[in-house]
């Protein structure tokens, strides 16, 4: 099975996330986020595996949720994703993607019942 994880290596739930599919010799294509957002497409991809909207994808106690006044709820879809395009510190993390769905590794158990299933 072919994963994905957007990862950032100096988060510790994304490293363990990371090493849960290590452990279980999962196939994964590691990204970076931070360096390597995802494009709109994708975001949006995430967003309807995920069953979420935009905001709630969002760490909301970052200083640039608040210092661009996200939780304006004038706010469109596309602006809310755009944002966090170009401040990916943004996107919670980490996403883990399977061909079974699609997670946030927190808790860590959201991840598993990925791969389990």
């Amino acid at each position: 099975m072919k994963t994905k994880i957007y990862h950032n290596p100096r988060c510790s739930k994304s490293r363990q996330t990371l090493q849960l599919l290590n452990e279980k010799d999962v196939e994964t294509e590691i990204i970076e986020y931070l360096n390597t957002p995802p494009d709109f497409e994708t975001l949006e991809k995430i967003l309807q595996g995920l069953n979420m909207e935009p905001r709630d994808l969002m760490r909301k106690g970052q200083d640039e949720y608040k210092a661009l006044n996200l939780s304006d709820e004038s706010l469109s879809r596309n602006e809310l994703i755009n944002a966090m395009i170009e401040n990916p510190i943004l996107i919670e993390r980490p996403i883990v993607i399977t061909s079974k769905g699609v997670a946030i590794g927190r808790p860590i158990e959201n991840v598993e019942k990925i791969l389990s299933e």
